[in-house]
């Protein structure tokens, strides 16, 4: 891949997000310049603008600098470390997306398998969709700790409801790819395992499952992404103080969105780092089974 067009598309994001914290940080700049009767002047507008406390609209470097100082600069068990809050919210995601990716998986076998349970099963699966998770989130906290799951399992009740939370975002994506893949094989492909006499387990097992593996990972890195965005949300109603949702509710509550930034960035890198060990994986049980992507 050119990284040409790449390096382009970044110079326009980067040249627009600075021309907007510019004007979007240029109220401030105004109102101290009325407060002391100076003049604005375009060089102090730019250098104010870019090295405000707490702008409106951080610029770039600003946030790279709070996003490195949240990584590197503290002990990875401090509460201040980008790292401990990213291990926190990725234990939860991780749980969720295992919890989600088999709920997804054994949900499209049964509707492949079964028309009965298509029907019964895959609208209820559609509707549960439209039901915002910033909605049932917090219905998800309450009833979790007012049934002590987490107390019953061993572990904190904030990590199961983080944890069904994210499976509730991330297997649905699982499902409709685990679907379509089971799906996959033609009229000629099944007819001709009839012609073995083949029987409908063997033809799960031979044809079906095989050809399902490349629509799998494709929605296993959607689902692992929405994992990840549900495990942050469900921090956000658990008045929790550590994970990145948490990071990012103190950074709102304490009036500094050069911490909410970072914390998103941090959110961003984990996003992508999760992604790569799908594909990673990929690749090895692709080659082991010789399935063509």
């Amino acid at each position: 891949m050119k990284a040409g067009p790449v390096l382009t598309v970044l110079g326009a994001i980067l040249a627009l997000w600075y021309g907007a914290a510019v004007w979007l940080n240029a109220a401030w700049t105004y109102d101290q310049a009325v407060r002391d009767g100076g003049e604005v002047t375009f060089a102090l507008l730019v250098s104010d603008t870019m090295a405000q406390d707490r702008p409106v609209l951080p610029p770039p470097h600003q946030v790279a600098r709070e996003l490195w100082k949240g990584l590197t600069a503290f002990n990875i068990t401090s509460k201040k470390s980008l790292v401990y809050h990213s291990y926190v919210t990725l234990l939860s995601t991780l749980s969720g997306f295992f919890l989600g990716s088999l709920l997804g998986i054994f949900l499209a076998v049964g509707i492949v398998q079964s028309r009965t349970m298509e029907l019964g099963m895959m609208p209820w699966a559609v509707i549960s969709q439209t039901i915002p998770v910033v909605a049932i989130a917090p219905m998800i906290v309450v009833l979790s700790n007012s049934l002590g799951f987490g107390d019953h399992l061993g572990v904190s009740n904030a990590l199961v409801s983080k944890t069904i939370i994210a499976a509730y975002l991330s297997y649905f994506p699982v499902l409709v790819g685990m679907i379509k893949g089971l799906r996959s094989p033609d009229l000629m492909q099944l007819d001709q395992l009839k012609t073995y006499s083949a029987s409908e387990l063997q033809g799960f097992f031979k044809l079906r499952l095989p050809s399902s593996v490349p629509y799998l990972f494709t929605s296993l890195k959607v689902g692992i992404a929405a994992s990840l965005v549900g495990a942050i949300v469900g921090e956000l109603p658990t008045g929790a103080i550590e994970g990145l949702g948490a990071r990012m509710l103190i950074g709102s509550q304490f009036g500094s969105p050069i911490i909410v930034w970072a914390a998103l960035f941090a959110a961003a890198i984990l996003a992508g780092v999760l992604i790569l060990f799908v594909r990673a994986f990929e690749s090895v049980v692709i080659r082991r089974m010789g399935v063509q992507a």
